[in-house]
């Protein structure tokens, strides 16, 4: 277990420095988050759910383990809070996601209008996050996000080449076509610089850019959301 401490002794750890001990750095100073997978997920759950699992099982059973990976494809408030967030509570979420198989690094936004430092800031926060489940035992798979032109510059750094990586298509892209192609460039940049072997998509892969990497060899692997499955449900319900 990595031992928490801060940057400079007396200081708060307000970018959680003791996440990155022993890691290699790019240029624009993001941690490497090396992946580590054995398979492809059976399942993904988001964090939400992750919680209400972890809530129901660890009174009946302290070290019930799940074999679902944990995504982070929900809105930012539901897991980036100041006072209980992922990054705020680092330990107490790591207690949670230690009865899982592994994590989707976190999905940390970098909206187009956000400041540049701000979107650098929470690649990075991607990376570190990853990187300590890694070092913790969890598998882990890379979440690669993009925003505007600009983040190309640094949003594939620390991402193993020719490995699997995540991407989510719930919410705003490819799905509205105001931001279509923008993604499809995203994914375009993606695909030259990592040239994955995998490409894990949370939400609908029914998209032409994917058909096309399908067509270049690259496994486009779907996993349904969160919201998808619950509207399923109700669907089989009032059948």
């Amino acid at each position: 277990m990595i031992t928490k401490r801060s940057a400079r002794p007396g200081i708060i750890d307000t970018w959680n420095a003791f996440m990155c001990e022993g890691a290699k750095w790019s240029p624009n100073d993001v941690p490497h988050c090396p992946t580590i997978i054995t398979e492809n997920p059976s399942r993904i759950i988001t964090w939400v759910e992750a919680k209400s699992i972890y809530k129901k099982q660890i009174s009946k059973d302290p070290s019930f383990k799940d074999n679902a990976f944990v995504c982070f494809y929900i809105d930012d408030q539901k897991f980036d809070g100041t006072r209980a967030g992922i990054w705020a509570q680092p330990h107490r979420s790591l207690e949670i996601l230690s009865h899982f198989r592994g994590i989707v690094t976190p999905d940390f936004s970098t909206y187009q209008d956000f400041p540049y430092p701000v979107k650098l800031y929470n690649t990075y926060r991607m990376r570190a996050f990853g990187y300590w489940c890694g070092r913790n035992g969890l598998e882990v798979i890379n979440s690669v996000r993009w925003g505007t032109e600009e983040t190309f510059d640094y949003c594939f750094d620390g991402i193993d080449s020719n490995s699997t990586i995540a991407i989510g298509t719930v919410g705003g892209s490819p799905n509205k076509l105001v931001d279509r192609l923008r993604f499809e460039e995203g994914l375009d940049k993606l695909v030259r610089r990592l040239s994955p072997k995998v490409i894990i998509v949370y939400g609908s892969a029914k998209y032409p850019c994917f058909d096309k990497l399908r067509t270049d060899g690259i496994k486009i692997v779907e996993y349904k959301s969160a919201t998808a499955n619950a509207f399923e449900r109700r669907s089989k319900n009032h059948e």
